[in-house]
């Protein structure tokens, strides 16, 4: 191993004294340890009942997460009242723990999540975005109030918005920035995050930066899911480096979200179908003829937990490998330039989780350190 000699360069350079002061500097450059990132670890819970099970819990305390982002309700466009409305709202019974709710100790932080969709920005007038925003964080607030979560730091939108509704949207988020700022309660001083998805960063000039304090980017979701081509619609590092050119330049600081979710996608003559979502382990059986990688044809017209499946339609199986989610890791890694982050995994879910080992999910958290 060759090692520098610092003290027989030095006395050598006395001699050189022009050319001191910039070999000075990359000696103490090469000899200076690479300063690891702060991580917060934290997961996404997006299903419509709070109801933690004990895996889950035990999973939270043996992973030390100290944050979770949980999905309060959506925002939809109601066609009937040309207004947008809450759907989905949170379902949760405030009973104690053990019984039929749960209530989250003091140690975690719930940030309370919105998900706005598109349609529902592009239909809003500009006028009904103040409204909007009162709403929103009103609501908030009473789901807050109603489950005794603690004071309230942070609250997110989740939009996939695009360069034809980033002005209404950006209004809006600069709406809730403005109540968030003389909120009082649960909400003082509360800081207003976005979900930011890849194309929003490779296409940063038209789709603008959100007026927000922080970023999350959302390492998902990426590929072409209707195309019979696309091998893995979910994650694939090779299609995930096509997009984060512009990471380093990117004006917020970002937080980052991985997937562990799967789903099949179905095809019937060669025609994306839809998704197939909750299949049992074991859903490819005698019915099912694996073609190549992870796609599958189905031999004979099967009836499977309510898909209507037929002879000739083709199952792409798609994971979230964590050889794959590590590697995406460390090309985001590469190019992520805050000091501080929150690593988020999508989603609390024990059938999800108990496809990860503990030191496979301790990887992931710690990939971007």
């Amino acid at each position: 191993m060759f090692y520098l000699n610092t003290r027989n360069i030095y006395n050598r350079l006395l001699l050189y004294p022009a050319v001191l002061p910039a070999v000075l500097i990359f000696l103490f450059s090469c000899n200076k340890k690479k300063e690891n990132r702060l991580v917060e670890r934290s997961f996404y819970y997006w299903r419509s009942v709070l109801k933690l099970t004990q895996f889950e819990k035990q999973q939270l305390d043996s992973l030390k997460v100290r944050t979770i982002y949980i999905k309060f309700f959506d925002v939809d466009w109601n066609e009937e009242s040309r207004s947008p409305a809450p759907v989905a709202k949170l379902q949760t019974t405030n009973l104690p723990t053990g019984q039929a709710g749960y209530k989250f100790p003091e140690t975690i932080q719930v940030i309370p999540t919105v998900f706005i969709t598109n349609e529902c920005i592009q239909k809003i007038d500009s006028s009904q975005v103040a409204e909007l925003a009162n709403r929103i964080f009103t609501l908030i607030q009473d789901i807050s109030n109603s489950n005794g979560f603690n004071s309230i730091k942070e609250i997110q939108i989740d939009c996939d918005w695009t360069q034809a509704t980033k002005e209404k949207y950006f209004l809006l988020l600069n709406n809730l920035k403005r109540i968030l700022s003389v909120a009082e309660g649960k909400t003082p001083n509360a800081k207003l995050s976005s979900t930011i998805r890849l194309h929003q960063i490779k296409f940063l000039a038209k789709t603008g930066v959100p007026p927000v304090d922080r970023g999350l980017l959302m390492c998902y979701n990426m590929g072409n899911l209707k195309n019979p081509a696309t091998n893995n619609s979910i994650l694939e590092t090779e299609e995930l480096k096509k997009y984060i050119g512009n990471l380093s330049n990117y004006p917020l600081p970002l937080d980052v979200a991985f997937p562990l979710f799967d789903w099949k996608v179905l095809y019937r003559n060669n025609t994306y179908t839809g998704l197939l979502q909750n299949l049992p382990g074991k859903t490819f059986t005698d019915a099912f003829t694996r073609k190549n990688g992870n796609r599958y044809e189905i031999l004979k017209d099967t009836l499977l937990n309510g898909y209507d499946l037929r002879k000739g339609d083709i199952i792409r199986n798609e994971q979230s490998d964590v050889n794959e989610i590590l590697s995406a890791a460390a090309e985001v890694n590469r190019l992520l330039k805050n000091t501080r982050l929150r690593v988020s995994l999508y989603h609390l879910d024990s059938v999800i989780l108990n496809k990860y080992t503990t030191h496979e999910l301790e990887s992931i958290y710690n990939s971007l350190r």
